[in-house]
């Protein structure tokens, strides 16, 4: 695809939806990026959609989004690069048909995108076997003798990264790894309407999948969707300051409640969902990882949502006391 028609593909245009909600200038620049070669790192926090914007711009560019590595603290080298059939490897030898091609193998000799998940959760050394494959477009297979000992890098060969700023500390990329790549950040949605929107949208495909003929009402969601805004950001609707969590409170975490609460709502009472189980839900949102962000919420829905007016603000906070320790 050109330039332009990746940047409909994703963000729609001419009848066609949008896949992805985001800044044109962040998919512009990304663009840019891998098509001058150079390798793309998006950050962000989790839940901003870093995975599903790698994964569109490697079906664009490449027509393929399955080279995937997915990083982690148990990936090795050889799950990288390539592997050998052991079979074939003792009654052989070391031959191209013993060897087993990994991802960034295959991304190299089809002139292909690889996208690499989570990278600053692997091992220091497993980052760093990325060098020479991003510095001179080669990879060495030692073992082999032939003209197949060296694969060179394919037009069209590059590697899309993903790190969530959470965990970035983990395995933190060295200097020189940094050097050869471009650092993208995935913001959160800025736009309420554009929020609600996706999570309407999306929360509405996954309760069709659990049998959910009815999605929450818009003002549920509405609802839902401002306090994931208020506790995230640590303003509220008027700009005054406020506690803000330090759990994730991410979009993809507000369509997973927004399914949650539609399937509560269906198959335990017959409606599509109620105030009462936003607060209910949220008490696992809220505690995943700093018991102090309950009481923190506790306090949001007694000295912020008292003062909302409409129907479901009342009814939110109505039902504070379901939030439980």
């Amino acid at each position: 695809m050109s330039l332009a028609s990746v940047k409909q593909f994703i963000l729609g245009g001419n009848g066609s939806p949008p896949k992805l909600v985001c800044s044109p200038a962040l998919i512009e620049r990304a663009m840019v990026t891998l098509a001058t070669s150079r390798a793309l790192l998006l950050i962000g926090e989790p839940g901003t959609a870093k995975s599903l914007l790698s994964e569109l711009l490697a079906a664009a560019v490449s027509g393929d989004s399955t080279l995937t590595i997915q990083g982690g603290a148990s990936l090795t080298e050889d799950q990288i690069k390539y592997g050998w059939n052991y079979a074939l490897l003792v009654s052989e030898g070391p031959t191209e048909r013993a060897l087993v091609p990994a991802p960034l193998y295959r991304g190299m000799r089809e002139g292909r995108v690889v996208r690499f998940e989570e990278i600053t959760r692997c091992p220091l050394e497993v980052q760093d076997s990325l060098l020479s494959v991003l510095s001179d477009r080669v990879l060495a297979v030692p073992e082999l003798k032939s003209d197949s000992a060296m694969v060179f890098a394919r037009d069209g060969f590059n590697v899309i990264a993903t790190a969530n700023t959470r965990d970035r500390g983990v395995n933190d990329m060295s200097a020189a790894l940094k050097r050869r790549f471009n650092f993208e950040t995935v913001f959160p949605i800025a736009d309420l309407e554009d929020e609600l929107a996706l999570v309407q949208r999306e929360s509405a495909a996954l309760l069709l999948r659990s049998g959910v003929p009815q999605a929450p009402h818009v003002d549920v969601l509405r609802v839902l969707v401002t306090c994931f805004r208020e506790l995230r950001e640590g303003t509220d609707d008027g700009g005054k300051g406020m506690e803000r969590l330090s759990s994730v409170m991410s979009t993809a975490e507000a369509v997973s409640m927004a399914h949650a609460i539609g399937v509560r709502g269906h198959f335990m009472r017959g409606d599509n969902g109620r105030a009462e189980d936003i607060v209910e839900c949220l008490a696992g949102t809220a505690a995943k990882d700093n018991a102090d962000d309950l009481a923190k919420l506790r306090r949001y829905l007694e000295q912020r949502v008292s003062k909302r007016k409409g129907d479901v603000w009342r009814e939110l906070y109505a039902a504070r006391h379901r939030l439980t320790a």
